[in-house]
């Protein structure tokens, strides 16, 4: 299939020698998960590649790229489709129970208000905001395996005309996320985000107070930033296995062997990288579902 797509290539930046060091980390580490093509940069280098950038040191992931995520999501529903597949609308869980080697759902059609029920022996819980919930609705499943999820919106804000980047322009990572960072659509649209906002409402209102210290943030790296150039965006809100003041915690997938349902499968805390990941994820599932395939 042909998904709109950019190959632009991403500077992740330190603004100050102190972090460096992290620097050195993130490389080790994705050497160590196979991406053995980030090229450290000193600060002339850097500037060389982007002028209107400050930062101290960089890494320069080349093949990083961006995508049309819906035309990526439309692709993949016409390929489950053409597999037999079918996608229900306006459809919510209930609830559920484990019983004789499957999982068994009610379900309520949000239209109509009818209530159906759906039996399987396979059954992902890829639920995102609502997977600890669905997970802990299930009857049957021992709910020490259920963890709490914290909800950390991320506000976006959009710049006024163009910036002046060609790439990805990623801070080191902080508290609760990866830091302010500068993105590219495929219409060439700047976009800044996201914060960390600790939230327990779904709520996707951008505060455009937030500005502030989206201004300060991004003047770290990009300090020619005008005053009154940023305006709200948009925003999403991640499902966090770790809270306010906990190291970041990585994705959960939970199994027959973590939680004795051999018909399930649970993920927990799929946030934002999920998208970059999904087909690897989704690999990693069917293997761990293949002796019920």
């Amino acid at each position: 299939r042909v998904i709109p797509h950019s190959r632009c290539g991403k500077l992740i930046v330190a603004t100050n020698a102190g972090q460096e060091p992290v620097l050195a980390s993130i490389r080790a580490n994705a050497r160590a998960c196979g991406a053995a093509d980030l090229a450290p940069l000193n600060e002339a280098e850097a500037h060389a590649l982007e002028p209107s950038l400050k930062c101290t040191a960089a890494l320069l992931s080349p093949a990083t790229g961006i995508i049309d995520s819906h035309a990526l999501m439309l692709a993949l529903l016409a390929d489950a489709e053409a597999h037999g597949a079918a996608l229900s609308l306006n459809t919510r869980v209930a609830s559920g129970r484990i019983e004789a080697g499957r999982v068994v759902l009610e379900t309520l059609d949000a239209a109509g208000g009818e209530r159906f029920e759906i039996a399987t022996p396979r059954f992902v819980n890829a639920a995102g905001l609502g997977a600890a919930a669905l997970a802990g609705s299930l009857e049957g499943l021992d709910q020490q395996f259920v963890p709490k999820l914290h909800y950390a919106k991320g506000n976006y804000f959009s710049v006024v005309g163009r910036a002046p980047f060609s790439r990805l322009v990623y801070p080191v990572p902080e508290s609760g996320g990866l830091g302010v960072h500068l993105t590219l659509d495929l219409d060439g649209v700047t976009r800044f985000g996201p914060d960390v906002e600790w939230t327990d409402q779904l709520d996707y209102r951008v505060d455009p107070a937030r500005s502030e210290r989206f201004y300060s943030e991004i003047r770290k790296y990009w300090p020619d930033l005008a005053d009154g150039s940023l305006q709200p965006a948009y925003s999403g809100i991640r499902p966090k296995l770790s809270g306010p003041g906990e190291a970041n915690a990585d994705f959960v997938i939970q199994d027959v062997a973590v939680h004795g349902v051999d018909s399930l499968v649970n993920l927990f805390g799929i946030e934002s990288p999920g998208l970059t990941s999904c087909l690897a994820i989704a690999d990693h599932v069917a293997q761990r579902l293949a002796p019920n395939l």
